[in-house]
């Protein structure tokens, strides 16, 4: 991915490593989990040609570094830290579009105040996305040096891809050693979930939001999504035909044109 690379200081002094390419309005990318910057890969180049946007590697991973506690409020602060240089810059406030783990995040940090002018948000995980028996189970292969079979069955039995597609991803060409990021983040990712309240976030989010969400991803997705569509004050649900969590991948001209739309209004 072509772009200039440069950080800012997140909570806790913790660097936040970033990559940002184009010009025009500023557009912040927020990855899910087990991803980093170069995730938004199939999207990216489209995005350039629209937007000066810059995506940030959340702590723990790559470019970023990492504190020796974590917990997602210190995520929202790196968000709010990140906008407030990019709003600095451009003068205007940021638009974000964020994945997964990162879309919860970015919905944390717009109800804290930070400075997001639109919010696009591809189906945010919370409590009921993994069981806590799943937890239990995924921790303990992590723990026993097994990240790849925790990957694997986070795929499977949370994200509900067949194992024939999980099989694909693993030998798919791939910018970044995911690994690390599993043994890194995927335990304590996954215990923080259990205690974030979307809807209390959501409540205190005013400003205009794009809920996307696959009309073939798992019962979670649908369930958190169409609850926040009706909890937030000014809502657009967009559903993803014939998509499910991983629609950056399998349709990236698909959210391009829902960003596009959402953004330029």
């Amino acid at each position: 991915m072509r772009g200039r690379r440069h950080a800012v200081i997140g909570a806790g002094g913790v660097r936040i490593g970033l990559l940002t390419a184009g010009t025009g309005p500023p557009l912040l990318l927020i990855h899910g989990g087990m991803s980093c910057i170069e995730a938004w890969e199939p999207i990216w180049p489209a995005l350039a040609k629209r937007w000066r946007v810059t995506a940030m590697d959340r702590r723990g991973r790559c470019t970023s570094g990492d504190a020796e506690q974590y917990t997602i409020e210190e995520e929202y602060v790196d968000i709010a830290a990140v906008a407030t240089v990019l709003a600095e810059q451009s003068e205007t406030p940021v638009n974000v579009f964020a994945h997964s783990y990162g879309a919860t995040c970015a919905l944390g940090a717009a109800s804290r105040g930070a400075l997001l002018r639109r919010l696009a948000l591809y189906e945010p995980p919370g409590p009921q996305t993994n069981p806590p028996a799943w937890l239990q189970a995924a921790t303990g292969m992590v723990n026993n040096g097994r990240p790849g079979q925790a990957m694997s069955s986070f795929l499977t039995e949370i994200i509900g891809l067949s194992p024939e597609q999980v099989q694909e991803l693993r030998y798919a060409p791939r910018a970044y050693d995911v690994l690390p990021i599993v043994s890194a983040t995927l335990p304590r990712e996954g215990l923080a979930l259990a205690s974030v309240d979307l809807s209390k976030n959501a409540k205190l989010v005013k400003g205009p939001v794009l809920l996307l969400l696959g009309d073939q991803s798992p019962a979670w997705a649908s369930e958190i999504t169409h609850a926040l569509s009706t909890t937030l004050a000014d809502a657009k649900l967009v559903i993803l035909p014939g998509q499910g969590h991983g629609a950056i991948d399998s349709a990236p001209d698909l959210i391009v044109a829902a960003l596009q739309r959402f953004f330029a209004d």
